[in-house]
């Protein structure tokens, strides 16, 4: 028989309202029983005071980017010139010191009540884009971070051949790059779905990977069922360059080359047109917000309602790491849509969770999370209702008081599979993330030789 671990949630968002007094029993990773109007915690159970939402999902990371934070806000520019320095962090980086700077990144994740990543993943190879021993290095890198971290990762591990349209690879770019989408597809077989692992594919852009590639890509995808992901239209001049190349949007170059489909999600979405907006929706493609990561390279603000409403799902990610707090990316994504409209209410608290949580989780391959039910992946968070952010509502509103007013410092619990990853705001496998986050980026930062002396 399973061992079956017993929790008291003081108040539960159940998808459409807060219920006080939730008895959750958790067997082999996944829900097996919830039991309301339970009053008080039964002997033995495992009491989670404040309020218990469904594990969040981040849905579009660049581990490495964590690196950036502070150092690329110290100096303006564009998005061009922030691409710069994240060129010169990449080339830094080993396995090992990817795996150190993942285990941190992945840590922080789990105290901001993340229990699943999308690692959009494409730094592949060595300085100069010579394979490792084994070609696969760096994906098992984050792949055992993540599992270190006690998260669940999709590694959407990514196609990118070349620097533009009919470009080949800048000198940062060659370690990114398998030569091919034959040869990419080739290397990217060898990686398997684990436990707490779902690989996916992604296409880093449609400059990143000649059109007549494209199908490759998305015919790796859909012979495995898995999530495909793209970074879309995140910029003007992305959009200009491809018109120029192929007299069409990027989104209709995707659609065109059997990129898009249910399983596909566009990241950012930002510079669309209607007709692009119609394919994707069209499509059932999801779009993955990033808003903290979208205003601090100042790219705009995307059409995420009209998405919505042309029927693209919606899910949030925190992409480069600007912040890591998924309530920070979804109510950033209403609070720009009233900048942008002027009006206020494009989406209830619900609503937003959802993108956080349920939808996020299908973007990633995981249908069966984001919800608090029984069947599903015993996967969840837990919100203080006490704190200075949080004080003052009823518990009623819980969804919204969480959405609208609290931080991912406000996250006392995190539990992922049934087990305590997070418990009282402390990282149960990871008891000092500060520290981990401050010598795994020194050292990526530390360009001395070995055995230099400080």
């Amino acid at each position: 028989m399973p061992l079956t671990t017993t929790y008291w949630l003081e108040h539960a968002w159940l998808g459409d309202a807060v219920e006080p007094g939730v008895l959750l029993e958790a067997a082999d990773g996944r829900i097996a029983a919830l039991h309301k109007e339970t009053p008080a915690p039964p002997p033995g159970a495992e009491v989670l005071r404040g309020l218990t939402l469904p594990g969040l999902a981040n849905s579009h990371s660049h581990a490495f980017h964590r690196a950036l934070r502070g150092a690329v806000q110290a100096e303006s520019g564009t998005f061009w010139t922030w691409r710069e320095t994240m060129y010169r962090i990449a080339s830094r980086l080993t396995p090992d010191m990817y795996f150190a700077l993942a285990r941190a990144a992945y840590a922080e994740m789990a105290l901001a009540g993340i229990t699943a990543v999308g690692e959009f993943h494409y730094l592949h190879h060595a300085p100069g884009g010579a394979p490792y021993a084994d070609p696969n290095a760096m994906g098992e890198a984050l792949i055992e971070a993540a599992a270190d971290a006690g998260i669940r990762i999709t590694l959407l591990d990514t196609c990118y051949l070349s620097s533009g349209f009919g470009q080949p690879p800048g000198e940062h770019q060659l370690r990114f790059s398998d030569g091919t989408a034959e040869a990419w597809a080739e290397r990217c077989s060898v990686l398997k779905d684990r436990d707490h692992v779902r690989i996916g594919a992604a296409v880093h852009s449609v400059r990143a990977v000649p059109a007549e590639q494209l199908a490759t890509v998305a015919r790796w995808a859909e012979e495995r069922g898995a999530p495909l992901h793209v970074h879309l239209s995140e910029q003007p001049a992305e959009n200009e360059a491809c018109l120029a190349a192929h007299g069409c949007t990027p989104a209709r170059l995707l659609a065109d080359h059997g990129v898009l489909g249910a399983r596909t999600t566009g990241v950012h979405n930002t510079h669309l047109t209607d007709e692009d907006i119609a394919l994707l929706g069209g499509a059932g493609a999801g779009t993955c917000m990033c808003p903290t990561t979208e205003r601090d390279l100042a790219d705009g603000i995307g059409p995420a309602a009209a998405l919505q409403r042309a029927g693209s799902p919606l899910s949030l990610g925190s992409d480069s790491h600007a912040v890591v707090d998924l309530f920070e990316e979804a109510r950033a994504m209403e609070l720009n849509e009233r900048l942008r409209t002027r009006t206020r209410g494009h989406w209830t608290a619900a609503a937003l969770l959802r993108a956080a949580a349920e939808d996020g989780h299908a973007a990633l391959g995981r249908p069966d999370a984001g919800r608090i039910e029984q069947g599903a992946l015993a996967d969840f968070t837990t919100v203080a209702l006490d704190s200075v952010r949080t004080a003052g509502p009823p518990p009623r509103l819980g969804a919204e008081t969480a959405v609208f007013a609290a931080s991912a410092a406000d996250v006392r619990h995190t539990v992922v599979a049934g087990r305590h990853v997070v418990r009282d705001g402390t990282h149960a496998r990871v008891p000092d993330v500060p520290a981990a986050l401050t010598d795994s980026i020194a050292a990526l930062h530390d360009t001395r030789p070995r055995g230099a002396t400080p």
